[in-house]
C-alpha cells in the first residue's frame, strides 16, 4: 500500500471539506482529519509534525490553477458523446476536476465511466485550454482544461447521481451546452483535431 499517496488523498479530501463546510461541526471534523493526516505522515517519515508545516499551507497559500479534464469520444457515426448535467440541465462532454492521486489520463477515464457508464481508454491529448482565453461565464477559479480524445472499450450508456442522462449527438446538432464546462467552438475544434490526427496539440 502506498501510504504517502493515501495520506495525500486524505489531506486533499479534508481540505476540500473545509472549503465547502456549511457549519462549525463540519469545519471541526475536517480540520481534525487534516491534523491526523499530518501526524500520520510525520510518523511514517519519522520526522516531527512541525516539519510538515510548510506542506500544510495556510488558507492564503500561493494560488495555482485548478485543472479540468474532459473527453471527446466519437462513435462509429462520428457522433459526440455528451452528458446532461442535473445542476443546470445542460450538456457537456464527459469530465470534471482532476483528483489528487490520479494522473490526468486516469481521471478522465474515471469521469467518463462515472458520468456515462462507458469504459474508455485515452488515445491522445487534443488541446490544453486556459479558460481565460475563451468566453466562458465568469467563475472564481483560474482553470486549465486538458482535452483528451478517448475511445470506448465497453460498458452500457447511462447517467448517474449528478448526470441526468448521456447520449450521442451529431456535431452539427449539438444540444444546449453547459457553457461553464464546454463551448460549442471548443467541441468543434476538438472534433476537427480528432478528424485530423496529423495536426498538433492546440495549447493556449
Amino acid at each position: 500500500m502506498d501510504y504517502l499517496n493515501t495520506f495525500k488523498k486524505i489531506k486533499a479530501l479534508a481540505e476540500t471539506g473545509l472549503v465547502y463546510a456549511q457549519n462549525g461541526y463540519e469545519v471541526e471534523r475536517n480540520q481534525e482529519l487534516v491534523d491526523l493526516s499530518k501526524e500520520l505522515m510525520a510518523a511514517i517519515a519519522d520526522h516531527p509534525v512541525e516539519a510538515f508545516d510548510t506542506y500544510y499551507l495556510p488558507p492564503k497559500e500561493y494560488p495555482t490553477p485548478k485543472v479540468d479534464v474532459r473527453a471527446l469520444i466519437l462513435n462509429d457515426k462520428n457522433e459526440v458523446l455528451m452528458a446532461k448535467e442535473k445542476m443546470d440541465g445542460r450538456w457537456s462532454i464527459p469530465g470534471g476536476w482532476a483528483d489528487i492521486g490520479h494522473s490526468p489520463s486516469e481521471v478522465v477515464v474515471k469521469e467518463v465511466e462515472e458520468e456515462t457508464g462507458l469504459q474508455s481508454k485515452v488515445i491522445r491529448v487534443l488541446a490544453i485550454y486556459d479558460k481565460r482565453c475563451h468566453p466562458h461565464p465568469p467563475q472564481p477559479w483560474y482553470v486549465y482544461k486538458i482535452m483528451f480524445l478517448c475511445e470506448i472499450t465497453g460498458g452500457t450508456l447511462r447517467g448517474n447521481f449528478d448526470i441526468e442522462e448521456a447520449d450521442w449527438f451529431a456535431i452539427d446538432s449539438l444540444p444546449p451546452l453547459s457553457k461553464d464546462r464546454i463551448l460549442e467552438s471548443q467541441i468543434k475544434e476538438l472534433y476537427h483535431l480528432a478528424m485530423h490526427p496529423e495536426l498538433p496539440v492546440v495549447c493556449d
